[in-house]
């Protein structure tokens, strides 16, 4: 046995006419063709440009292959073709399969339809059915390929009757509303949403690309609307070529979102819950009881404090429930095209990134932004300190409360604030505390403060 194993590959090494290193992944070229390059005794020719939208089989040719020859014609190569230190199978006519092409340049690059020069090299291997041998390794040469997308611009505006006024027209760059969209390559988050509010019924709009904008020609080409004239649904496909206008039945609030990649569009007409319900890793994804509260009902902004925890090691993330207990509509990181102080974007989830603790939130629907706060410290001040300094609160993670004993407050006025700065404070009434509410005039020595609206839906204290 062991002398035919021997043997077996004393006869595949006598087979190997040549082999190379393999060459890494270098900066893409810019010659519009080149020469065949050599392949042990054979040879490798690329091909032209590969428009991958045009595309429609499971394979496509890469290279042209003239094979390399062995010392024993009864055995025939099998062909990798190498990306970067990726490895793929390549049949001897030189083609590799479409979609892992496509797969490699998107990962690589992203889905934007620039053409992509991507450096490659070939292997041909020949094996005795148990041991194979690397024969010989090409030269590098390049693949030039352009992923499959539409054209998506980098921003967009949204024109129409709803902006027009007695002294406006609602037609024109002046009122142009933008789209929101995150600081992701468009090719990467298609998605752009814009609210917005209409007063009047059978309101007609179009989709203005940003470079129309910046031109101040707006109906230059590209301008994107729906393929009917006053087409009023709800949700549709959009054109950039001879867009119409779309229409708005009847008056309300509306968020808009389109879909860049797929050129659909959704119009939801708008009415913003008294509360919106948090859900996360806290109280492993079971219970929303903590809220925060509708601020401004016009523009969609909640505001309010939650403890964000992570006692499993999910990570530090949540969504919001519009009614708790309840996914339909969920609100998750895709509501949002702005995250700010300590909130992140989770790949769904929203999370934060200063650890365990209270965060005082301002969420606005209406522009897609999220801020979140760390409550570094949560503190007490007023006429019984001078308003010179705060009393320190501790958090009671059982009570979800911030406590203090012994502090003293007096009748003559006293507020909680955060950070030990004014941007953000409590006032008010003790039952009803509210962001820059008025001094609390109430004596005492141990306070309470419940921020969450875990079991209220006010944010109160209590003090004794």
């Amino acid at each position: 046995m062991i002398k035919k194993i021997l043997l077996g590959m004393t006869l595949l090494m006598s087979m190997v006419s040549c082999t190379e290193d393999f060459t890494d992944w270098g900066k893409p070229q810019t010659n519009p063709q080149e020469d065949a390059v050599t392949f042990g005794n054979g040879s490798v020719a690329p091909v032209d440009v590969i428009n991958l939208a045009d595309v429609n089989t499971e394979k496509v040719k890469v290279a042209s292959i003239v094979a390399p020859t062995s010392s024993n014609a009864a055995y025939t190569p099998n062909y990798k073709i190498n990306f970067d230190g990726q490895s793929f199978d390549i049949d001897a006519d030189g083609n590799m399969a479409t979609a892992e092409l496509t797969s490699y340049i998107v990962d690589k690059y992203g889905k934007r339809p620039t053409e992509r020069d991507i450096d490659a090299t070939l292997d041909a291997w020949v094996s005795n059915g148990s041991t194979a041998v690397k024969m010989a390794t090409s030269a590098t040469f390049q693949v030039k390929a352009i992923p499959e997308a539409p054209v998506i611009e980098e921003g967009y505006y949204l024109v129409g009757d709803m902006f027009t006024t007695e002294d406006v027209n609602g037609w024109t760059k002046e009122v142009a509303k933008a789209f929101k969209h995150s600081d992701k390559d468009v090719y990467e988050d298609p998605i752009f949403t814009v609210s917005f509010e209409t007063t009047k019924a059978d309101q007609y709009w179009k989709i203005i690309p940003k470079k129309n904008i910046d031109s101040g020609d707006l109906w230059a080409a590209g301008v994107v609307g729906p393929k009917v004239d006053g087409d009023d649904s709800m949700t549709g496909l959009l054109t950039n070529t001879e867009a119409k206008a779309g229409k708005i039945a009847k008056a309300g609030k509306y968020k808009l979102t389109i879909n860049m990649m797929d050129y659909s569009y959704t119009l939801e007409e708008v009415n913003y819950d008294p509360f919106i319900y948090f859900i996360g890793a806290t109280d492993g994804w079971k219970n929303a009881e903590q809220k925060l509260a509708l601020v401004d009902d016009a523009k969609g902004v909640y505001t309010g404090y939650l403890y964000c925890a992570d006692p499993n090691g999910w990570g530090n993330q949540f969504k919001f429930q519009r009614v708790a207990g309840s996914w339909d509509n969920e609100i998750n990181s895709g509501a949002f095209s702005t995250f700010s102080g300590a909130a992140t974007s989770e790949g769904g989830n929203i999370g934060v990134n200063a650890g365990e603790g209270v965060y005082y939130f301002d969420v606005n629907l209406s522009e897609g932004t999220i801020t979140a706060t760390k409550v570094e410290t949560m503190g007490i001040i007023g006429g019984f300190n001078n308003w010179a300094g705060d009393a320190a609160m501790t958090w009671n993670a059982e009570e979800y409360c911030f406590e203090a004993t012994n502090v003293g407050v007096t009748a003559d006025g006293w507020k909680f604030r955060v950070n030990g700065g004014w941007d953000i404070n409590l006032g008010g009434s003790l039952n009803n505390l509210t962001a820059g509410g008025s001094d609390l005039k109430v004596a005492g020595n141990t306070v309470k403060l419940y921020p969450t609206r875990k079991t209220s839906e006010n944010i109160y204290c209590t003090v004794k």
